[in-house]
């Protein structure tokens, strides 16, 4: 099994598909990354050779991906709470934060509905 930045890619997945596993690597970035290390695309995760692993691993480290993108992230949004702007508060208060509307709907960035009783 190819064991690429951290993370066990799907067996019987195609190389394009799999690399897509990785936290930062998208479809477009994925087909980058098998054009430049010339993987066939189409070949299964289990039928890579370690060198062909390898050359993906070469070239998946010119990229920010898994750990290092998680904290730059993480760090990014931190910044954006200390700054105590308007998308910061919004972070800070757990709320949408691209001005999606909050009297209805919310419910996934609010969590549970928490029922004020009236009488």
């Amino acid at each position: 099994m190819a064991r690429i930045a951290g993370v066990e890619l799907p067996r019987n997945k195609k190389t394009v598909i799999a690399l897509t596993y990785i936290y930062g690597i998208g479809h477009k970035r994925a087909w980058e990354i098998v054009q430049k290390s010339k993987v066939d695309p189409d070949k299964r995760t289990n039928e890579l050779t370690p060198e062909e692993i390898q050359k993906l691993r070469n070239v998946i480290s010119d990229y920010k991906v898994e750990g290092d993108l998680r904290k730059e992230v993480a760090m990014n949004i931190k910044a954006l709470m200390d700054l105590g702007n308007y998308r910061g508060l919004r972070h800070r208060r757990g709320l949408p934060v691209r001005g999606q509307r909050t009297r209805t709907n919310a419910r996934t960035r609010k969590g549970r509905k928490k029922t004020v009783g009236g009488k």
